[in-house]
């Protein structure tokens, strides 16, 4: 690990590595089984190099599984950066990115499309909504409470508009028809990217790419905002545009992720830590690290979501399960490196 940490670039070489083998074993697996030649020659072919590739390996690989991987990459990666943006910014590892409320916007918006019997697309658009109104009433009411830490009341504002959309979902499902309206909430809530689609990605992948662009752009001033506020706006930095920016770009993101999903915890909270951990705070050194590790973490448990058992997992309760026990593990392993 202390190598690792000297050697940043290494480090995110290593994930990169480690995230495109485990893609193309994860082409691999799934009901029918495809030999890792063949998987190999399907991505050769489309690269151009040549290689005979069988036609119902192609077909398999393109037509079922690339949308489901490309979808976990997608979600892994912008959830992890979420996650490493909230942590830096709240100065606090076990801040995750809805932590002001955003996925549970995002499933009232998607429970109550559901209970009107609303297709799929309104249904993501709901959600996507949903996210992003609960975050702009968390951030109203930290902007209206003066007199307060700005941080400790938008997380406080993110916790209390939280629990009232979560009430206002246990309620839906209180109301809701058990044998044709109950099952595709509860479905929902759990998570799942087996319905995922190339027009799901071409929806959700120009939202995480606006929310992820501005991180990018202001990494080096992300790094100041774990010092108080008062050293950080000595230092020319606009504490509160920044601030808000943060938010903007990790809701974006979310809310845009857990659409097209739903509900899928522990990525934005356990990945950073361990990003962390490897490389240290640097935000340019943490957040494209972050994304690989979010987008292995949550391409494995897909994976292992839908050839584990006969029927599928999902992969909500999975990234719990696993996450619980590793969180807990890196806390007590690097907790030197916190103090």
């Amino acid at each position: 690990m202390h190598a690792l940490t000297r050697g940043p670039r290494a480090a995110t070489w290593a994930a990169g590595l480690a995230l495109a083998a485990l893609a193309a074993i994860a082409l691999s697996l799934g009901e029918v089984a495809l030999p890792l030649g063949d998987v190999l020659a399907v991505l050769g072919n489309a690269l151009g190099l040549g290689s005979a590739a069988p036609e119902q390996a192609a077909q398999i690989v393109w037509q079922i599984r690339a949308p489901r991987i490309a979808a976990a990459l997608l979600i892994g990666a912008a959830l992890a950066a979420a996650g490493a943006a909230y942590q830096g910014m709240f100065r606090n590892a076990l801040v995750s990115p809805d932590i002001l409320g955003v996925s549970a916007g995002a499933a009232a918006g998607a429970v109550l499309a559901i209970f009107f019997s609303q297709n799929a697309f309104l249904i993501q658009a709901a959600a996507f909504g949903g996210g992003l109104i609960a975050v702009a009433l968390a951030y109203a009411v930290a902007a209206a409470a003066r007199g307060h830490d700005p941080g400790l009341a938008l997380v406080l504002s993110g916790v209390v508009i939280g629990s009232l959309l979560g009430a206002v979902v246990a309620l839906v499902k209180a109301l809701a028809d058990p044998l044709n309206q109950l099952p595709p909430i509860t479905f929902w809530l759990l998570g799942s990217l087996a319905a995922a689609t190339p027009r799901d990605l071409g929806l959700a992948a120009p939202l995480v790419a606006a929310g992820l662009a501005p991180l990018w752009l202001l990494r080096w001033r992300m790094n100041l905002l774990a010092l108080d506020d008062d050293e950080a706006r000595s230092l020319g930095v606009p504490v509160s545009a920044l601030r808000l920016a943060v938010v903007c770009a990790a809701t974006l993101m979310t809310a845009a992720c857990v659409a097209i999903s739903g509900v899928i915890g522990w990525v934005g909270l356990l990945v950073p830590h361990a990003a962390r951990l490897l490389v240290g705070p640097e935000f340019s050194r943490l957040l494209p690290l972050a994304m690989l590790l979010g987008a292995a973490f949550l391409l494995a448990v897909d994976t292992l979501c839908r050839t584990a058992t006969s029927i599928e997992l999902p992969p909500g309760v999975v990234t719990a399960i696993l996450g619980t026990p590793a969180f807990l593990v890196l806390l007590l392993r690097g907790r030197r490196r916190w103090q």
